[in-house]
This record gives structure tokens, sequence and C-alpha cells, in this order.
């Protein structure tokens, strides 16, 4: 049974986006504002969010980037705002999918089942480490650098996995998302660079070293 959380303020809204969830033989917890939002999320409970953008004294984009940075729990974002620069932006931090308001029940029904397919079941196989100061281990998902585990999310971890796989060679970021996200048709290309970014903020939370080189208009390359 998927376990999903749905933050939203319109609680008549949300009500009837329960009852089809819970029609649809998932569980379901409910939140009227983004406060408490994050921390709910975090608590590795629920399978998916449904996450509104305008929210009281938390905004779903906040919430979003804040996820991020800890977990890689699937969020869709809604909203009542249809300007392209929020609909990227919310992809850019991170969101799986983005529907806007008024939109139907059963759609989003069946984007929650679309994304909770794409979410991959198997575990990658352990890349040999290119430098015995970064170590991937696709057993347990963790990549440990100089000793130090770097608190990567599912994604950040698969774009460092798909790098490290070819050590010297230029990805572009359609070629990482084919190698990181097989699955996930819905990705797109400059998600890599949010990813990147993160990755690179996390290795400099334990290091000086830089591993992740970018190649201006062509995409990224491993140098460990």
């Amino acid at each position: 049974m998927a376990r999903i959380l749905i933050v939203e303020d319109e609680i008549a809204l949300a009500e009837v986006v329960r009852d089809y969830l819970l029609a649809d033989g998932m569980s379901v917890e409910m939140l009227g504002t983004g406060a408490g939002a994050i921390a709910l999320a975090q608590t590795n409970q629920h399978d998916l969010v449904i996450l509104d953008l305008m929210l009281p004294e938390v905004d779903g984009l906040t919430i979003c980037r804040e996820l991020r940075k800890t977990s890689d729990v699937p969020i869709i974002m809604t909203t009542a705002k249809v300007e392209e620069i929020d609909r990227l932006l919310g992809l850019e931090l991170g969101a799986d999918d983005y529907l806007c308001k008024p939109f139907s029940p059963r759609e989003l029904v069946a984007r929650v089942r679309a994304v909770l397919r794409r979410r991959p079941m198997g575990q990658p196989a352990q890349i040999p480490a290119t430098n015995d100061r970064l170590i991937i281990d696709g057993d347990r998902w963790q990549a440990t650098l100089d000793g130090s585990l770097l608190d990567l999310t599912r994604r950040e971890f698969s774009v460092l996995q798909a790098l490290a796989s070819r050590p010297g060679r230029v990805f572009s970021r359609d070629q990482l998302l084919a190698l990181a996200f097989p699955d996930d048709t819905e990705v797109f290309d400059r998600t890599v660079d949010s990813h990147i970014r993160n990755i690179r903020r996390k290795i400099a939370s334990v290091s000086t070293w830089d591993p992740i080189r970018s190649v201006y208009g062509v995409g990224y390359a491993y140098d460990g």
C-alpha cells in the first residue's frame, strides 16, 4: 500500500484527492499548512508527497528545496500559478511532476501511479573506486569521501555513480539522464545541473577536492 502525504491548504480539495487515493488503495495523511511538512516528510514514512506551491507559513518551493537536501521522496507539485518560470523552478528544485489547478482528481491519481512506477526497484551494482578518496557503494546507495559519508539523495547518488562509471569521459546531460534515470522519461536535462550543484556542495562540506569537471556547452566529466 503506497503511503501518500498531501500538503494542501484548500481543505475541500485535499479531501477530494484523499478520497480518490483511498479508493485506489493508498493510505493518506494530510497537512493544511507548510509548517511541519519538512519534518513530517523526512520521517521516511511516505512513498510520495503531493505538495501545493502556495501554502501559508512555508511555501511549497521552500519545502521542496529543503526536502531535496536530505530526501529523495517523490514530489508532485500542484499550483494555480501557470507561469513557465514557476514550472521550471519547481522541477529544477527536484519535483518529479507538476500539475496545474484546476485538475481532475483522476489525473492526479494517474500521475501518482506513474511516478511510483518510475522508482527503481533493483539495486545498482557497486562501482570500483577509481580513486581511493571516493568510494561509491551501490549496494548501500552510499558514497564516502576521505572516510566521510556524503549525504546524497537517491538521484544525486545516481548522477555521481553514472559519472564515476567512466572516469574522464564527458557526458552530455541527456546521456547522464539515460544512465542515472533510465525509466524516468519526464526528467528534464537541466535537472542534472541542479543535482550536480548539490553534489558539489556536499563534497565541499568535507573536502576542497572537486572531482566533477564542467565542460561548457557539453556536460560533465568525473576526473577522480
